[in-house]
Protein backbone atom coordinates (compact mmCIF):
# COMPACT_ATOMS: atom_id res chain seq x y z
CA UNK A 1 0.00 0.00 0.00
CA UNK A 2 1.46 3.36 -1.03
CA UNK A 3 0.84 5.95 1.66
CA UNK A 4 1.83 9.54 2.38
CA UNK A 5 1.96 11.39 5.67
CA UNK A 6 1.86 15.18 5.62
CA UNK A 7 3.62 16.50 8.71
CA UNK A 8 6.64 15.22 10.65
CA UNK A 9 5.41 16.05 14.12
CA UNK A 10 5.05 13.47 16.87
CA UNK A 11 1.78 11.96 15.62
CA UNK A 12 2.84 12.00 11.97
CA UNK A 13 6.17 10.23 12.45
CA UNK A 14 4.63 7.72 14.85
CA UNK A 15 2.04 6.82 12.23
CA UNK A 16 4.76 6.65 9.56
CA UNK A 17 6.89 4.32 11.67
CA UNK A 18 3.94 2.04 12.41
CA UNK A 19 2.83 2.02 8.76
CA UNK A 20 6.32 1.18 7.52
CA UNK A 21 6.76 -1.52 10.18
CA UNK A 22 3.61 -3.18 8.83
CA UNK A 23 4.85 -3.23 5.27
CA UNK A 24 3.35 -0.07 3.79
CA UNK A 25 5.34 2.11 1.43
CA UNK A 26 5.54 5.48 3.22
CA UNK A 27 6.61 8.96 2.19
CA UNK A 28 6.52 11.76 4.79
CA UNK A 29 6.38 15.37 3.62
CA UNK A 30 7.44 18.09 6.06
CA UNK A 31 7.58 21.80 5.19
CA UNK A 32 10.36 22.40 7.74
CA UNK A 33 12.46 20.06 9.86
CA UNK A 34 11.30 17.12 11.96
CA UNK A 35 9.68 18.44 15.17
CA UNK A 36 9.99 22.03 13.94
CA UNK A 37 6.31 22.78 14.60
CA UNK A 38 4.09 22.31 17.63
CA UNK A 39 5.71 19.02 18.68
CA UNK A 40 9.06 20.70 19.26
CA UNK A 41 7.36 23.37 21.39
CA UNK A 42 5.22 21.02 23.49
CA UNK A 43 5.51 20.74 27.27
CA UNK A 44 6.19 16.99 27.39
CA UNK A 45 3.81 16.26 30.29
CA UNK A 46 2.37 12.75 29.98
CA UNK A 47 -0.39 11.08 32.02
CA UNK A 48 -3.48 8.90 31.77
CA UNK A 49 -5.55 10.84 34.33
CA UNK A 50 -8.62 11.44 32.19
CA UNK A 51 -12.22 11.24 33.36
CA UNK A 52 -13.40 10.05 29.95
CA UNK A 53 -13.04 6.30 29.36
CA UNK A 54 -11.67 6.64 25.82
CA UNK A 55 -9.21 9.37 26.74
CA UNK A 56 -7.99 7.32 29.72
CA UNK A 57 -7.40 4.26 27.52
CA UNK A 58 -5.55 6.33 24.90
CA UNK A 59 -3.41 7.93 27.62
CA UNK A 60 -2.55 4.57 29.15
CA UNK A 61 -1.54 3.12 25.78
CA UNK A 62 0.62 6.15 25.04
CA UNK A 63 2.45 5.79 28.35
CA UNK A 64 2.98 2.10 27.67
CA UNK A 65 4.56 2.83 24.31
CA UNK A 66 6.69 5.68 25.68
CA UNK A 67 8.11 3.31 28.28
CA UNK A 68 8.66 0.50 25.78
CA UNK A 69 11.09 2.63 23.76
CA UNK A 70 12.53 4.85 26.47
CA UNK A 71 16.34 4.78 26.71
CA UNK A 72 16.63 2.50 23.68
CA UNK A 73 15.51 4.85 20.91
CA UNK A 74 17.21 8.16 21.60
CA UNK A 75 14.82 9.60 24.17
CA UNK A 76 13.97 9.01 27.83
CA UNK A 77 10.66 8.79 29.65
CA UNK A 78 11.02 9.97 33.27
CA UNK A 79 8.43 8.78 35.76
CA UNK A 80 7.03 11.62 37.83
CA UNK A 81 3.66 11.93 39.66
CA UNK A 82 1.17 14.43 38.29
CA UNK A 83 -0.72 16.68 40.73
CA UNK A 84 -3.67 18.91 39.89
CA UNK A 85 -5.43 21.10 42.42
CA UNK A 86 -7.99 23.79 43.11
CA UNK A 87 -7.49 26.52 45.67
CA UNK A 88 -9.89 27.91 48.26
CA UNK A 89 -12.86 29.81 46.84
CA UNK A 90 -12.77 27.95 43.53
CA UNK A 91 -15.68 25.62 44.31
CA UNK A 92 -16.47 24.88 40.68
CA UNK A 93 -13.06 23.43 39.92
CA UNK A 94 -12.77 21.74 43.32
CA UNK A 95 -16.04 19.90 42.66
CA UNK A 96 -14.89 19.02 39.15
CA UNK A 97 -11.67 17.50 40.50
CA UNK A 98 -13.55 15.35 43.00
CA UNK A 99 -16.04 14.17 40.38
CA UNK A 100 -13.28 13.59 37.85
CA UNK A 101 -11.24 11.43 40.20
CA UNK A 102 -14.26 9.21 40.86
CA UNK A 103 -14.66 8.65 37.14
CA UNK A 104 -10.93 8.05 36.64
CA UNK A 105 -11.00 5.33 39.26
CA UNK A 106 -13.93 3.72 37.47
CA UNK A 107 -11.67 3.47 34.42
CA UNK A 108 -8.85 1.86 36.43
CA UNK A 109 -6.64 4.92 36.72
CA UNK A 110 -4.27 5.04 39.71
CA UNK A 111 -5.34 8.38 41.15
CA UNK A 112 -6.17 9.62 44.65
CA UNK A 113 -7.57 12.71 46.35
CA UNK A 114 -5.51 14.66 48.89
CA UNK A 115 -6.39 17.46 51.24
CA UNK A 116 -3.92 20.28 51.82
CA UNK A 117 -2.27 18.52 54.75
CA UNK A 118 -1.71 15.26 52.89
CA UNK A 119 -0.45 17.16 49.86
CA UNK A 120 2.05 19.08 52.00
CA UNK A 121 3.26 15.88 53.64
CA UNK A 122 3.96 14.20 50.33
CA UNK A 123 5.26 17.23 48.42
CA UNK A 124 6.64 19.65 51.03
CA UNK A 125 8.03 22.07 48.45
CA UNK A 126 4.56 22.94 47.16
CA UNK A 127 2.60 25.87 48.58
CA UNK A 128 -0.51 24.18 49.98
CA UNK A 129 -2.03 26.35 52.71
CA UNK A 130 -4.92 27.55 50.53
CA UNK A 131 -5.47 24.29 48.61
CA UNK A 132 -9.10 23.14 48.74
CA UNK A 133 -8.54 19.77 47.10
CA UNK A 134 -5.78 18.06 45.13
CA UNK A 135 -5.45 14.87 43.15
CA UNK A 136 -2.37 12.87 42.25
CA UNK A 137 -1.90 10.46 39.35
CA UNK A 138 0.86 7.90 39.76
CA UNK A 139 1.01 6.73 36.12
CA UNK A 140 2.66 9.85 34.72
CA UNK A 141 5.96 11.31 33.63
CA UNK A 142 7.63 13.55 31.11
CA UNK A 143 9.54 13.33 27.84
CA UNK A 144 11.58 15.71 25.73
CA UNK A 145 9.15 16.20 22.82
CA UNK A 146 11.78 16.98 20.19
CA UNK A 147 13.91 13.99 21.21
CA UNK A 148 10.93 11.63 20.96
CA UNK A 149 9.86 12.98 17.58
CA UNK A 150 13.36 12.84 16.10
CA UNK A 151 13.96 9.34 17.49
CA UNK A 152 10.65 8.12 16.08
CA UNK A 153 11.48 9.65 12.69
CA UNK A 154 14.70 7.62 12.78
CA UNK A 155 12.66 4.51 13.58
CA UNK A 156 10.40 5.25 10.62
CA UNK A 157 13.43 5.56 8.32
CA UNK A 158 14.86 2.30 9.63
CA UNK A 159 11.56 0.60 8.81
CA UNK A 160 11.76 1.90 5.24
CA UNK A 161 9.87 5.21 5.31
CA UNK A 162 11.20 8.13 3.30
CA UNK A 163 11.08 11.48 5.11
CA UNK A 164 11.36 14.54 2.90
CA UNK A 165 12.03 17.57 5.08
CA UNK A 166 11.89 21.19 3.85
CA UNK A 167 9.34 20.02 1.28
CA UNK A 168 6.05 21.94 1.46
CA UNK A 169 3.23 19.83 0.06
CA UNK A 170 -0.39 20.34 -0.89
CA UNK A 171 -3.18 17.84 -1.41
CA UNK A 172 -5.81 17.43 -4.09
CA UNK A 173 -8.29 14.71 -4.92
CA UNK A 174 -8.31 13.15 -8.37
CA UNK A 175 -9.89 9.74 -7.86
CA UNK A 176 -7.06 8.89 -5.50
CA UNK A 177 -5.25 11.43 -3.31
CA UNK A 178 -2.51 13.39 -5.06
CA UNK A 179 0.32 15.17 -3.23
CA UNK A 180 1.87 18.15 -4.99
CA UNK A 181 5.29 19.67 -4.22
CA UNK A 182 7.71 21.90 -6.05
CA UNK A 183 9.14 18.73 -7.57
CA UNK A 184 5.90 17.46 -9.10
CA UNK A 185 2.91 15.32 -8.18
CA UNK A 186 2.54 11.80 -6.77
CA UNK A 187 -0.56 9.67 -6.34
CA UNK A 188 -1.12 7.56 -3.25
CA UNK A 189 -3.58 4.97 -2.03
CA UNK A 190 -4.00 6.93 1.19
CA UNK A 191 -2.79 10.22 2.68
CA UNK A 192 -2.72 11.10 6.38
CA UNK A 193 -2.83 14.85 7.07
CA UNK A 194 -1.13 15.54 10.41
CA UNK A 195 0.15 19.07 9.84
CA UNK A 196 -0.86 20.56 13.18
CA UNK A 197 -2.12 24.13 12.95
CA UNK A 198 -1.93 23.96 9.13
CA UNK A 199 -4.25 20.94 8.90
CA UNK A 200 -7.42 22.93 8.33
CA UNK A 201 -5.88 24.91 5.47
CA UNK A 202 -4.30 21.84 3.85
CA UNK A 203 -7.63 20.03 3.81
CA UNK A 204 -9.63 23.09 2.79
CA UNK A 205 -7.41 23.54 -0.27
CA UNK A 206 -8.34 19.96 -1.22
CA UNK A 207 -12.04 20.73 -0.80
CA UNK A 208 -12.36 18.91 2.52
CA UNK A 209 -13.56 21.27 5.30
CA UNK A 210 -12.87 20.40 8.94
CA UNK A 211 -13.65 22.47 12.07
CA UNK A 212 -10.22 23.33 13.45
CA UNK A 213 -8.96 26.57 14.99
CA UNK A 214 -5.29 27.19 15.86
CA UNK A 215 -4.66 29.11 19.06
CA UNK A 216 -1.54 30.35 20.79
CA UNK A 217 -0.03 29.01 24.05
CA UNK A 218 3.16 29.98 25.88
CA UNK A 219 5.81 28.44 28.11
CA UNK A 220 9.14 29.27 29.66
CA UNK A 221 12.03 27.46 31.33
CA UNK A 222 13.68 28.80 34.47
CA UNK A 223 17.34 28.84 35.28
CA UNK A 224 18.74 25.88 37.20
CA UNK A 225 17.25 25.09 40.59
CA UNK A 226 17.73 22.10 42.90
CA UNK A 227 13.97 22.18 43.59
CA UNK A 228 13.32 20.41 40.30
CA UNK A 229 14.49 17.08 41.80
CA UNK A 230 11.76 17.02 44.47
CA UNK A 231 8.74 18.44 42.69
CA UNK A 232 5.89 16.64 40.96
CA UNK A 233 4.39 17.79 37.70
CA UNK A 234 1.72 20.28 38.74
CA UNK A 235 -1.39 21.80 37.20
CA UNK A 236 -2.95 24.57 39.26
CA UNK A 237 -6.50 24.60 37.87
CA UNK A 238 -7.40 27.77 39.76
CA UNK A 239 -4.37 29.67 38.50
CA UNK A 240 -4.49 28.17 35.02
CA UNK A 241 -0.81 27.20 34.85
CA UNK A 242 1.32 24.07 34.94
CA UNK A 243 4.92 23.31 35.80
CA UNK A 244 7.26 20.37 35.59
CA UNK A 245 10.97 19.59 35.98
CA UNK A 246 12.78 20.46 32.76
CA UNK A 247 16.50 20.02 32.28
CA UNK A 248 18.10 21.63 35.32
CA UNK A 249 15.20 24.05 35.82
CA UNK A 250 11.41 24.15 35.68
CA UNK A 251 9.09 24.50 32.72
CA UNK A 252 6.11 26.79 33.36
CA UNK A 253 3.04 27.36 31.09
CA UNK A 254 0.47 27.88 29.74
CA UNK A 255 -0.45 31.41 28.68
CA UNK A 256 -3.39 30.25 26.57
CA UNK A 257 -4.99 32.84 24.30
CA UNK A 258 -8.43 31.64 23.14
CA UNK A 259 -8.18 33.54 19.85
CA UNK A 260 -7.94 31.93 16.41
CA UNK A 261 -4.52 32.50 14.84
CA UNK A 262 -3.20 32.38 11.31
CA UNK A 263 -0.77 29.42 11.30
CA UNK A 264 1.54 31.36 8.97
CA UNK A 265 1.45 34.65 10.87
CA UNK A 266 1.82 34.50 14.65
CA UNK A 267 4.34 35.56 17.29
CA UNK A 268 6.65 32.70 18.32
CA UNK A 269 8.20 34.69 21.17
CA UNK A 270 6.57 34.74 24.61
CA UNK A 271 4.82 37.93 25.68
CA UNK A 272 6.18 40.13 28.47
CA UNK A 273 2.90 39.79 30.39
CA UNK A 274 3.21 36.01 30.34
CA UNK A 275 6.78 36.05 31.66
CA UNK A 276 5.65 38.38 34.45
CA UNK A 277 2.68 36.14 35.25
CA UNK A 278 5.00 33.12 35.50
CA UNK A 279 6.80 34.80 38.39
CA UNK A 280 3.46 34.95 40.20
CA UNK A 281 2.72 31.33 39.25
CA UNK A 282 6.00 30.16 40.75
CA UNK A 283 5.48 32.22 43.91
CA UNK A 284 1.99 30.71 44.29
CA UNK A 285 3.07 27.18 43.45
CA UNK A 286 6.46 26.78 45.15
CA UNK A 287 6.86 29.93 47.21
CA UNK A 288 9.74 31.43 45.25
CA UNK A 289 10.75 32.68 41.81
CA UNK A 290 13.70 31.99 39.53
CA UNK A 291 15.35 33.71 36.63
CA UNK A 292 14.20 32.93 33.10
CA UNK A 293 16.41 30.87 30.83
CA UNK A 294 14.18 31.04 27.74
CA UNK A 295 10.54 31.52 26.80
CA UNK A 296 8.50 30.78 23.68
CA UNK A 297 5.04 30.37 22.17
CA UNK A 298 3.44 27.54 20.21
CA UNK A 299 0.17 26.71 18.49
CA UNK A 300 -2.49 24.22 19.57
CA UNK A 301 -5.65 23.32 17.65
CA UNK A 302 -9.21 23.31 18.98
CA UNK A 303 -12.38 21.54 17.80
CA UNK A 304 -16.03 22.31 18.62
CA UNK A 305 -16.33 19.59 21.28
CA UNK A 306 -12.73 19.46 22.53
CA UNK A 307 -12.13 15.99 21.09
CA UNK A 308 -9.71 15.38 18.23
CA UNK A 309 -10.37 14.62 14.59
CA UNK A 310 -8.91 11.19 13.87
CA UNK A 311 -10.08 9.19 10.89
CA UNK A 312 -11.10 9.25 7.25
CA UNK A 313 -12.51 12.60 6.11
CA UNK A 314 -12.64 11.91 2.34
CA UNK A 315 -11.99 8.79 0.25
CA UNK A 316 -8.39 7.83 0.97
CA UNK A 317 -7.75 10.97 3.04
CA UNK A 318 -7.28 10.76 6.79
CA UNK A 319 -6.90 13.52 9.36
CA UNK A 320 -5.10 13.53 12.71
CA UNK A 321 -5.43 16.90 14.46
CA UNK A 322 -7.34 18.94 17.03
CA UNK A 323 -5.54 17.80 20.17
CA UNK A 324 -6.41 20.81 22.41
CA UNK A 325 -2.85 20.73 23.76
CA UNK A 326 -2.94 17.00 24.52
CA UNK A 327 -1.43 15.76 21.28
CA UNK A 328 2.18 15.04 22.18
CA UNK A 329 1.38 13.20 25.40
CA UNK A 330 -0.88 10.82 23.45
CA UNK A 331 1.15 10.68 20.23
CA UNK A 332 2.38 7.08 20.55
CA UNK A 333 -1.22 5.86 20.80
CA UNK A 334 -2.79 8.33 18.38
CA UNK A 335 -0.22 7.59 15.70
CA UNK A 336 -0.78 3.89 16.20
CA UNK A 337 -4.54 4.28 15.72
CA UNK A 338 -4.04 6.47 12.65
CA UNK A 339 -1.81 3.84 11.04
CA UNK A 340 -4.34 1.13 11.83
CA UNK A 341 -7.11 3.12 10.16
CA UNK A 342 -5.07 3.85 7.05
CA UNK A 343 -4.46 0.10 6.70
CA UNK A 344 -8.19 -0.60 6.91
CA UNK A 345 -8.52 -1.33 10.62
CA UNK A 346 -10.67 0.16 13.32
CA UNK A 347 -10.32 3.67 14.63
CA UNK A 348 -11.98 5.47 17.52
CA UNK A 349 -15.58 6.24 16.60
CA UNK A 350 -15.78 9.01 19.19
CA UNK A 351 -12.99 10.89 17.35
CA UNK A 352 -14.38 10.41 13.84
CA UNK A 353 -14.34 13.61 11.75
CA UNK A 354 -17.67 12.49 10.28
CA UNK A 355 -19.40 13.83 13.40
CA UNK A 356 -19.00 17.35 11.98
CA UNK A 357 -20.00 19.05 8.73
CA UNK A 358 -16.76 21.02 8.74
CA UNK A 359 -18.22 24.54 8.79
CA UNK A 360 -19.14 24.71 12.48
CA UNK A 361 -18.62 27.98 14.33
CA UNK A 362 -17.36 27.59 17.89
CA UNK A 363 -15.43 29.23 20.68
CA UNK A 364 -11.94 28.09 21.65
CA UNK A 365 -11.85 26.60 25.15
CA UNK A 366 -8.64 25.86 27.04
CA UNK A 367 -7.89 22.16 26.83
CA UNK A 368 -6.56 21.72 30.37
CA UNK A 369 -9.47 23.35 32.22
CA UNK A 370 -10.91 20.71 34.58
CA UNK A 371 -14.33 22.41 34.61
CA UNK A 372 -15.02 23.22 31.00
CA UNK A 373 -18.42 24.77 30.35
CA UNK A 374 -20.71 22.52 28.35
Amino acid sequence: MRTAVLGAGAVGVTAAADLAARGASVVVYERGAVAAGSSGRASGLCYDAYADRIDAAVGARALERFRERSDTSGFAFTDCPYVWLARGGDDRRADAIREGVDRMREHGREVSLLDSGALAARFPLLETDDVAVAAVAENAGYVDPAAYTEATADRAREAGAEIRTHTPASLRLDGSPVVSTGHGEESFDAVLVATGAHTGNVLADAGVPVPLKPYRVQALVTRATPLRDDLPMLFDASGGYYLRPYGRGLLVGDGTEPVERDPDDWDRAADDWFVADCADYLATGVGRTFGVDRAWAGLCTATPDGDPLLGECAPGVYVAAGWQGHGFMRAPALGEVAAEQVLGGDGIDHFSPARFDGDEDFDIVEGMDVARDE
